[in-house]
């Protein structure tokens, strides 16, 4: 089965001697995967033919269905829920109309998998990021009081080990008759809450056979308070990033004014401002230091710049961030030595509560 990473175009192209036009039917859902025809679709399109070809572009209806809403605890698997997922199941089902005559529809297509990811314009249409192992980097700095966790897909990876010292001390394996909530595995160096010591993850990958190797690496000079990031990587899933090295805090306010009549009987007060608020509110922001990451970890920052769903774990709580800076400016270590990224977040809410 392909994959569909919907926030970048996805077609379903059809090429049919004396094709007139073509319908297609898409039913997105979550749990298991269907074996029938179920329900109604949740979306009907039809397109006239070009020279006998129709192209539909389904991802952006599919991305609508994905809610990807992140709780503050990696969803350890199984038991995804449904608001946390990065992933659904999509069904579709093509009727063509053929010298203007209606065909029966085509044999479904089932449980095509749609991941909360991209590719990058380079690898062409309908790209497929078919690996593993669901994060680019294979080097990991991490608090030295926190766990750490990777996502892999759980179609194409026969074991996951984690190790100390070179000697294993957890074993992952797939699940089977896994639901689309559980297609990407958090796995993670914790048994029952309680976690263990590791220095390295492997994962056995099978579709291409190869193994990958992940550094896992402690940061140990906490001198700034740490802050960690969550963010949904190019893949779909959800992705840890530490940044260790000092921080900014920054009150920003807006401001709506009016002029008021304060004329009273003849006579004012100089007390009574003229210039009256009429709302008022502020925004936070942080800028945050990495401290030093290595040059091969200039991809995760990358994908960090590129997501639209970010959150920081702030002050006790999982807080949605949006990211302020622009510009990513790529580092290497033959020009810039240690490599240390700056990076502005604002907070994605006004500072006083307005929900009404």
């Amino acid at each position: 089965m392909s994959k569909i990473n919907v926030r970048s175009p996805y077609f379903v192209n059809i090429s049919t001697t004396n094709l007139t036009s073509a319908q297609i039917e898409l039913i997105i859902y979550s749990g298991a995967v269907h074996t029938s025809w179920q329900g109604n679709p949740q979306y009907t399109l039809n397109s006239t033919a070009i020279n006998a070809k129709v192209n539909f572009e389904i991802a952006e209806l599919i991305k609508d269905y994905i809610t990807a809403l992140f709780s503050g605890t990696l969803p350890v698997a199984p038991g995804v829920l449904s608001s946390e997922a990065t992933t659904i199941y999509v069904d579709y089902r093509i009727t063509e109309t053929i010298n203007n005559v209606q065909q029966s529809p085509s044999t479904p297509v089932f449980g095509e998998r749609a991941f909360y990811g991209y590719g990058y314009f380079q690898d062409g249409v309908n790209p497929q990021l078919s690996g593993a192992l669901l994060q680019s980097n294979t080097y990991i700095l991490k608090n030295r009081l926190d766990t750490v966790t990777v996502a892999v897909d759980n179609e194409n990876f026969n074991k996951v080990e984690f190790l100390m010292n070179g000697t294993q001390v957890q074993i992952y394996n797939p699940l089977t008759n896994a639901t689309i909530q559980d297609q990407i595995l958090y796995l993670t160096n914790a048994t029952g809450g309680i976690p263990f010591q590791i220095d390295q993850i492997k994962v056995y990958q099978t579709s291409p056979l190869v193994t990958i190797s992940i550094s896992v690496n402690d940061y140990r000079q906490c001198k700034y308070t740490p802050y960690k990031l969550t963010f949904i990587n190019k893949y779909g899933a959800y992705q840890e990033l530490w940044m260790f090295a000092n921080s900014q805090q920054i009150l920003n306010t807006t401001e709506e004014k009016y002029k008021s009549n304060i004329l009273t009987n003849g006579t004012y007060t100089i007390n009574d401002p003229q210039m009256k608020i009429l709302t008022k509110n502020g925004n936070q922001k942080l800028t945050l230091n990495s401290d030093f990451y290595p040059e091969s970890n200039n991809v995760v920052f990358e994908e960090l710049f590129l997501s639209d769903k970010v959150w920081i774990y702030y002050g006790g709580q999982t807080l949605a961030v949006n990211i302020e800076s622009k510009t990513f400016n790529y580092k290497n270590s033959l020009t810039d030595g240690l490599i240390n990224y700056t990076i502005d977040v604002s907070f994605a809410f006004d500072t006083i509560n307005n929900i009404r």
